[in-house]
């Protein structure tokens, strides 16, 4: 979890310092050091440890969960909520940006501590970087259940590391400690308020990875979280910092990489080695993270489904997206070969974690107003001082638009485009539907008025609307001319919470003649299995044999049309998407030999 935040201190300082814009003089120095020690102190302490981490949603941590609860606590104004929902979601898109670029420069700034060990080893870097990188993304489909065990180790390991080589460096000029003092970043602010405003660009660099704090409280709670950041993470990063200070004011040389040559000759080659191993845990942080986003958005509706495998048969959070894998990987190779540095990259680094930390700030701000029903002027206080701060760095963070900033920006546009794209046409082709739809009840009394065969068994019927009947209903009886002893029309919804329990999974009711109409409600961190839910059926009048169950599910291919509710581009995505997207069995876990498809065309 704090592997990104951890790696952070590889260039930094290195960012800050290498820019130009800050002279080499001591008064300089102090006032950075402090700038970003408090920083960390605001933006991670006060905000997202303080604050930020008592928004949870169920337990659930991550700005799809802040969304959710946002969304909730204004569901009675509408058009409040018609506005955070896709400011909401456009950050969970340049989660994504955020996700191509964190592994890139992190495993990359590692790499690049072999030319510090030897110039001639440079052009080996980026081919090094790429395998790596490669090694990791092949890994994935294997979870992370045996290795995972060695992440907490090696990252104690890593800030034990970091700390000692700040000590020793603090040891030869102890008086740099007085940095901590705010008045030395509230000088250098106010003597240079041009500098400090170019330069926040760069220092947001130190804080990088604070919504994983938030994103990940679901996994280890919120007092394992704070008790690592303050025991911990925040001390060996202060340390590390303040030693690359003293070490700068006495070799200003060092600028070219502050934190390698904070080691001795004789530790550089175990030290790239295990900045290595860090950035590799810190990137497979973001990787599963991804995951994890991208099933909770499908979920919610925002995204196709897509081929989704559990890598543990103990932990269901732990799963593997072929899709989302490799068009992570091809990404990062892209910003690898694109970007060719670290520096490079950090230009296009800070704008995705600023514009989501704005985001997150004003989510919150609607939390704690009307979820929590806290008075107007402390939830502006509270917040605006967090949004002045955050909205500073974004500012400044746009002046690096044109030099790399545009990269996690196309990257999240382009995604918003997809979700908006297919959460528009899922609205379209469920009017189309509705607008066709066969009352159930009525169609079932005219149905039995004179029955078909029937035939043992059960058939359950996904459809997507409560109370029609299923296309697949009206082909299997056209072309099979039967009906199944008991039937069964399933809808599965999922809710803007994370869990569900199995006490409200089900909502039943009989419509008569060995038939019932049920709702299953899965959260949007739930597991969709149909079956297992189906099996709380037993007792209430319908006991369902796997081995005599069959699943009818309507396969419908999407047809554009002139005219419709999209621009003619959006349409012939969205169909392409309905087209490419992953098998509602599959998405469900129904058995696949106990599947059956019945295909129609639908015209939007």
């Amino acid at each position: 979890m704090y592997g990104d935040i951890g790696t952070s201190v590889l260039y930094a300082m290195k960012e800050v310092f290498g820019s130009g814009h800050v002279p080499f003089t001591p008064e300089n120095v102090f006032g950075i050091l402090s700038i970003f020690f408090w920083t960390l102190t605001v933006i991670v302490s006060l905000k997202y440890v303080t604050l930020v981490l008592r928004a949870d949603n169920h337990g659930e941590g991550g700005l799809i969960a802040m969304l959710a609860l946002a969304s909730q606590s204004v569901k009675d104004r509408p058009r409040v909520r018609r506005i955070l929902m896709p400011v909401g979601i456009f950050g969970t898109c340049l989660f994504y940006g955020d996700g191509v670029i964190t592994p890139a420069i992190s495993v990359l700034s590692a790499v690049e501590g072999m030319e510090i060990i030897s110039p001639a080893l440079h052009r080996y870097i980026i081919p090094l970087t790429l395998l790596i990188l490669l090694a990791l993304f092949m890994v994935q489909k294997r979870g992370t259940a045996g290795i995972g065990k060695f992440f907490g180790p090696i990252t104690l390991i890593w800030f034990a590391c970091i700390a000692v080589l700040g000590v020793v460096e603090i040891a030869d000029y102890p008086r740099i400690l007085w940095a901590i003092s705010p008045h030395y970043a509230l000088g250098f602010i106010w003597n240079q308020p041009g500098v400090t405003f170019v330069i926040l660009g760069a220092v947001v660099l130190c804080v990088t990875g604070g919504e994983a704090l938030y994103a990940d409280m679901g996994h280890f709670g919120k007092k394992p979280i704070r008790l690592a950041w303050f025991a911990i993470v925040m001390p060996a990063l202060t340390l590390n910092y303040f030693g690359q200070g003293a070490l700068l004011l006495d070799k200003p040389e060092s600028v070219k990489n502050p934190f390698f040559l904070l080691a001795p000759d004789w530790a550089l080659i175990p030290l790239v080695c295990l900045a290595t191993m860090a950035t590799v845990i810190a990137s497979q942080a973001l990787i599963t993270g991804a995951f994890s986003v991208t099933k909770q958005v499908i979920q919610l509706g925002y995204l196709p489904r897509l081929r989704v495998l559990h890598t543990s048969v103990k932990d269901t959070g732990q799963i593997y997206l072929p899709f989302v894998n490799w068009g992570l990987f091809v990404a990062i190779v892209l910003a690898v070969v694109l970007f060719k540095s670290s520096s490079n990259l950090a230009a296009a680094y800070g704008i995705a974690v600023c514009t989501d930390m704005l985001i997150t700030t004003v989510l919150t701000f609607f939390v704690i107003r009307y979820s929590w029903n806290y008075p107007l002027a402390l939830c502006i206080g509270a917040t605006g001082f967090f949004f002045v701060v955050d909205f500073a760095f974004w500012a400044s963070n746009l002046l690096k638009l044109f030099d790399g900033g545009w990269f996690p920006l196309l990257i999240g546009g382009a995604i918003f485009t997809l979700m908006a794209t297919w959460k528009d046409g899922r609205r379209l082709l469920a009017n189309k539907l509705r607008a066709d739809a066969i009352d159930l009840t009525s169609f079932l009394e005219a149905v039995f008025v004179s029955p078909p065969v029937r035939v043992d068994g059960t058939a359950v019927f996904l459809t997507s609307e409560v109370g029609t009947v299923p296309t697949a209903m009206l082909h299997n009886l056209k072309h099979n001319k039967v009906l199944h002893a008991n039937n069964l029309f399933v809808t599965v919804r999922s809710h803007e919470v994370p869990w569900i329990g199995l006490d409200k999974r089900l909502e039943i009711e009989a419509l008569g003649h060995d038939c019932w109409q049920v709702v299953i409600t899965f959260g949007f961190k739930n597991d969709p299995d149909v079956p297992k839910a189906l099996q709380q059926m037993k007792g209430r009048g319908c006991d369902m044999n796997p081995m005599t169950t069959s699943y009818f599910l309507s396969r419908d291919t999407v047809v554009p049309s002139i005219g419709g509710g999209m621009a003619s581009w959006r349409e012939r995505l969205f169909a392409q998407m309905h087209h490419a997207a992953s098998g509602a069995a599959d998405f469900l876990h129904l058995p696949n030999n106990s599947v059956v498809e019945l295909g129609s065309k639908i015209e939007i």
